[in-house]
């Protein structure tokens, strides 16, 4: 092929290509990453058919880094970190260098030097981005509590390989590789001077570009964009979006030495604080995604399958120690904070993979002379099958979670915490009855407490999370501390004197075992639930529940009724039709009358309005 074509000919086969396996892998619920990285094995020189050309690959993968981290730098939140900092930060160091002494051990014990084993478990120790927002979004967890904690675990394990890309390749040269800058001209008996001395220039040059975006590029960049913005050309603001993101990163590395991705991190944090972010994260959107899929398909082609059969018992180890190892101290870790059970196994499923930024650093291993070609291939097997097997290691969590729940001294000898430390209901008045009992104090929870504290109703609420208990009966209200499902604590919140069980909660199994919990000990009761799912929804009704309500539906509903009133529809006509189609959708409006299902008088007036 004439090399004029080369540039065109491995953009193409790595967007087709990685079209394909990113749509094999979504049929088969796997995240599009793992095809993109099967996509670059199958150009790759150690598959047959089509071979890309490497090296221009590599300098696409470099376009892609710098837009992935610039993507890192626009959604970075120093809000959304400090506020689960007090977990967050000593719990992803302290699990950043579990993860580095488990991967230096397997290295040492392979025969590897000092610096291969550093840069191996570094790489190990880190999760992907892309992996974990996925995961959370798909699993409706990306705003819950849980969620918040392992993004912003996830944000300082970033800025700790952004500080380790910097570092690196000052230490390489004492860690046994090439030196980054300098090289290896000194005599020995000057090695620890000179290396102090590269370290504090390498410090002294990443202070100053960082003052410099700090001071002149929170004013410069919003400027800057502010310009394009004024011109009212959507093409000018996004070639001045890309262009600042690019010529950032080269520029910083031309300038002070630093790497491509830190230029790109502080160019998309300096940006990020514009009220034109949001739209300068939408233009760059498209041509990020494009490099960042080429960056992967690039990853791809480095990788060498033939690792697998050469070396079962070495991929198994890295696996174990991704999978295993860091699942386990992380779940060490946020139990050692006291957070409940439910919020360790999510955290550690979510950090049980690896992805772009080990990628990052085993290429910047190998450019150092670090890292050897069969450390890059297990850590690109690792990445595979963590990928691969992330979903199910989430399926084996919910299920794990489910089975401790119905064993509750099991699960406070595992969360450490005993019946002393935290009773599992406040003292409240005798003879308490005709309540409501709210299980879960999350934003829903929260504002429906709200709702009947001002209307003067009581309450019990049932929360897992300790902290919110403490806050709760701090400020006088009744709040029982445990697992709903657990025996005894519906009991404790005298669910059997209730007549309301409201689950705010979106877990739809634990809905179902509190519904027949809450009706085995008071028949009578009327029922709330709250579920994300539309079967689960229609499950529920056949099971006579109350009110089912899905957060999908009724956002459209509310929608359609403003909708229909800002066309003109009378607001009696809009309600009328919205109520309508509302009672439509669910299966059997009949059965949710069932006699000895609670709160008769509300059942008849949901039925007549659907048959109206």
């Amino acid at each position: 092929m004439p090399h004029a074509t080369e540039l065109i000919a491995i953009i193409a086969a790595g967007l087709v290509f990685a079209f394909i396996g990113g749509l094999i892998a979504q049929r088969l619920r796997l995240p599009p990453l793992v095809g993109y990285l099967v996509a670059g094995i199958a150009i790759g020189p150690y598959t047959p058919g089509f071979v890309g050309n490497a090296d221009l690959a590599g300098q696409l993968a470099e376009i892609g880094v710098i837009l992935l981290m610039f993507g890192v730098g626009l959604h970075f939140s120093i809000g959304d970190l400090m506020a689960v900092r007090a977990i967050a930060l000593p719990g992803a160091v302290v699990q950043i260098g579990v993860a580095t002494l488990m991967g230096l051990g397997v290295g040492l014990a392979w025969g590897w030097g000092l610096g291969a084993g550093l840069v191996f478990g570094l790489a190990l120790s880190v999760a992907s981005t892309v992996v974990l927002l996925r995961a959370l979004e798909e699993r409706g967890l990306l705003d819950t509590d849980k969620g918040r904690i392992a993004v912003g675990w996830l944000i300082v394990e970033d800025l700790a390989m952004v500080l380790t890309l910097v570092l690196l390749p000052a230490l390489a040269g004492a860690l046994g590789g090439e030196a980054g800058q300098g090289g290896h001209g000194h005599a020995h008996g000057h090695e620890g001077g000179d290396l102090w001395v590269t370290l504090g220039l390498t410090l002294a040059k990443v202070a100053a570009f960082t003052g410099l975006m700090l001071v002149g590029g929170r004013r410069f960049v919003p400027w800057l964009l502010d310009q394009a913005a004024r011109t009212g050309s959507r093409e000018l603001f996004t070639l001045a979006v890309l262009a600042l993101a690019l010529g950032i990163a080269v520029g910083s590395a031309a300038l002070f030495g630093v790497s491509f991705a830190l230029g790109a991190f502080f160019a998309g944090m300096v940006l990020a604080e514009s009220d034109l972010s949001h739209q300068a994260a939408a233009d760059s959107l498209p041509l990020q995604d494009a490099f960042a899929v080429l960056f992967f398909v690039s990853v791809g082609m480095l990788f060498d399958p033939g690792i697998l059969l050469r070396q079962p018992l070495a991929v198994l180890a890295v696996l174990g120690i991704i999978v295993v190892g860091k699942s386990i101290a992380a779940v060490a870790i946020v139990l050692a904070f006291r957070y409940p059970l439910g919020t360790a196994l999510t955290i550690a499923a979510s950090l049980a993979q690896i992805g772009e930024f080990s990628f990052i650093l085993a290429g910047l291993g190998i450019t150092l002379k670090l890292l050897p070609p069969e450390g890059r291939d297990l850590i690109l097997a690792g990445a595979l099958l963590s990928i691969t097997l992330n979903p199910l290691f989430f399926a084996g969590i919910e299920r794990l979670a489910a089975f401790l729940a119905g064993r509750p001294d099991l699960a406070a000898r595992v969360e450490r915490r005993g019946a002393a430390a935290l009773p599992a209901v406040a003292p409240v008045h005798a003879g308490r009855e005709g309540h409501a009992v709210l299980v879960g104090h999350g934003r829903v929870g929260s504002s429906i407490a709200r709702a009947l504290e001002a209307w003067e109703l009581p309450v019990v609420v049932v929360e897992r999370d300790r902290r919110r208990v403490e806050d709760l009966r701090a400020a006088g209200a009744a709040a029982v501390f445990g697992d709903a499902v657990a025996p005894g604590i519906l009991a404790a919140a005298d669910i059997a004197r209730a007549r309301l069980l409201v689950v705010a909660s979106p877990d739809a199994h634990q809905a179902r075992r509190l519904v027949a919990i809450a009706r085995e000990a008071n028949p009578g009761i009327d029922t709330l639930v709250r579920t994300h799912s539309d079967a689960e929804r229609r499950h529920l009704e056949d099971e006579g529940v109350g009110l089912v309500l899905m957060a999908e539906r009724e956002l459209a509903f509310g929608m359609t009724l403003y909708a229909l009133r800002s066309l003109g529809i009378s607001e009696g006509e809009a309600r009328l039709f919205v109520d309508t189609s509302r009672a439509e959708s669910r299966t059997d409006p009949a059965a949710q009358a069932a006699p000895g299902q609670g709160a008769p008088e509300l059942r008849p007036h949901r039925e007549a309005t659907g048959g109206e």
